[in-house]
């Protein structure tokens, strides 16, 4: 994975992309004096900052409490992106089949610092299976994807910092046994989370590559824990493995 760096004389527009990104599931509005505390800017600063975001349409304002919170424009262009991404429209021919052929929850991930985002899922055939979870990021180090991007990208260890959150008690948060598992999904070639990410939930996760060697991205299949034995978990990694490697002369 290519590092990126800004172009010199963008910081305004930086600032203004940083500002949108302080905007979370767990944070979906913000004041100003929030904004500019997160940001690390004077209050004069964010709130002009905030002022041509708003004007274009990038963040709305709540009437009642004056709270910023993203705005239409944003999700015109989420939907759009989706839309025209063509890793995505590549994989969900992919995704259909693993989820038919499983009968379990078929993802496409993609990295956002040191999350996983998933780009693109077909749901479980069963009552009970992970489900609706589009646009949703997770914890890089306590997913199946992530975990095997962090394996398998030369800039993956990159993405997690010094401190791993625990999730639940099964959570890895040391950095020498989540080392000792990367060399693992190494040799095996695909990676697993049981119990890592949520109570009940497990996952295996394989990484896409380009026609070059680089990591785009990973493909999963998850579901509960009950049904994703170690023996299952074991037959669903050979079959991402497989279908990663159909999907990579298409890049």
């Amino acid at each position: 994975m290519s590092e990126k760096s800004p172009p010199r004389g963008a910081q305004a527009a930086l600032r203004a992309v940083r500002l949108l990104k302080l905007f979370t599931p767990e944070r979906p509005e913000l004041q100003l004096a929030e904004i500019s505390d997160l940001a690390g800017l004077n209050k004069t600063t964010a709130h002009r900052l905030l002022q041509a975001l708003h004007s274009e349409s990038l963040l709305d304002r709540n009437h009642d409490s004056g709270a910023y919170r993203l705005g239409p424009v944003l999700m015109a262009l989420g939907v759009q992106a989706l839309s025209s991404n063509d890793l995505r429209l590549r994989a969900r021919p992919l995704l259909k089949s693993l989820a038919s052929e499983s009968g379990e929850t078929a993802t496409l991930e993609v990295p956002i610092e040191d999350t996983m985002l998933i780009l693109d899922e077909v749901t479980s055939s069963h009552f009970v299976g992970a489900a609706g979870n589009v646009g949703t990021r997770w914890p890089i180090h306590a997913t199946s994807t992530g975990k095997a991007l962090i394996a398998f990208d030369e800039h993956g260890t990159r993405r997690i910092g010094d401190e791993l959150c625990e999730l639940t008690s099964h959570t890895i948060t040391n950095r020498s046994q989540l080392e000792a598992e990367l060399d693992e999904i190494r040799r095996r070639g695909y990676a697993e989370t049981v119990d890592e990410l949520e109570d009940g939930f497990s996952g295996v996760g394989a990484v896409v590559r380009s026609r070059t060697g680089e990591v785009l991205g990973a493909l999963s299949i998850c579901g509960p824990t009950q049904r994703l034995s170690t023996t299952r978990r074991c037959r669903l990694g050979a079959m991402l493995k497989d279908a990663a490697e159909r999907l990579q002369p298409c890049y």
